[in-house]
C-alpha cells in the first residue's frame, strides 16, 4: 500500500487557500484513476483505488486528514499504523513557501521551514517520508505568510495550480513506482512553469 497524504485544511472556506493545495493534488489523483468513494476514517478522509505501473499495479490510499493543518500527522501515523507500511511508503503532497508559483520537486526527509503540517506529520512518523513540493511563492514578508497561505488563490493562479494538480496525476505511475526524479521531470514537462525567486512570485491576498 502506497500512502498520498494530501496537506490541507478541512470545510468548504478554505477550499481554495494556498494552504489546501496538497488536498487539490490527491483530489486529482484519485479522480484521475477512478478510485473509490470517500470515507471518513484515520482522523480523515480517505478513497482507495489501484494505479498501474509498469511493474504491475499498485493499491494506493489518498488521505485528506481532517484535523486542521498543525495535526495533521495523527491521521497520517493511523493510517501508517493500520496499513503497517513505513515512512518511505508515505508521500505528503503540500504547498511550498520556497518554490515560484507552479514549480515542483521531490525530496526525501528533511525539515519543516516552517510548515506546520510538514512538521506535524515529521513528529508523528519520521522525517523519513517522501514530500511532493508544490510551489505558491512567498509573499515577501515573514508576517504576511499566514495571511498568504490563508487566502484564496487568485483568479490567475488557480488555473495554473489546477495544470499543476491535473500533472500531478497524469504522471502519477512514476511517483507510484517510486521513481522520483523522473516524476518530478515528468510533472514540469506537462505543467511548465518559469524558474523565479518564490520571493518575487508571491503576490499577496487577491483583491
Amino acid at each position: 500500500m502506497l500512502i498520498l497524504a494530501g496537506l490541507g485544511n478541512p470545510g468548504s472556506k478554505y477550499e481554495l487557500n494556498r494552504h489546501n493545495l496538497g488536498f487539490m493534488a490527491v483530489d486529482a489523483i484519485a479522480d484521475r484513476y477512478g478510485f473509490g468513494a470517500e470515507r471518513a476514517r484515520f482522523l480523515g478522509i480517505t478513497r482507495q483505488g489501484v494505479i498501474e505501473t509498469p511493474e504491475g499495479p499498485v493499491n494506493v490510499l489518498v488521505l485528506k486528514p481532517q484535523t486542521f493543518m498543525n495535526e495533521s500527522g495523527q491521521s497520517v501515523a493511523q493510517t501508517m499504523n493500520f496499513f503497517k507500511v513505513k515512512p518511505k511508503d508515505v508521500v505528503v503532497f503540500h504547498d511550498e513557501l520556497d518554490l515560484a508559483p507552479g514549480r515542483f520537486r521531490m525530496k526525501t526527509g528533511g525539515g519543516a521551514a516552517g510548515h506546520n503540517g510538514l512538521r506535524s506529520v515529521a513528529d508523528w512518523i519520521t522525517p523519513d517520508f517522501r514530500r511532493a513540493r508544490m510551489g505558491i511563492g512567498h509573499p515577501g514578508d515573514k508576517d504576511r505568510v499566514l495571511s498568504y497561505v490563508l487566502a484564496n488563490f487568485g483568479s490567475d493562479e488557480l488555473d495554473a495550480m489546477k495544470a499543476l494538480c491535473q500533472a500531478c496525476a497524469e504522471a502519477a505511475p512514476l511517483l507510484v513506482d517510486g521513481q522520483d526524479e523522473r516524476y518530478q521531470a515528468e510533472v514540469l514537462r506537462l505543467a511548465p512553469a518559469e524558474k523565479a525567486d518564490p520571493r518575487q512570485g508571491g503576490k499577496g491576498e487577491p483583491a
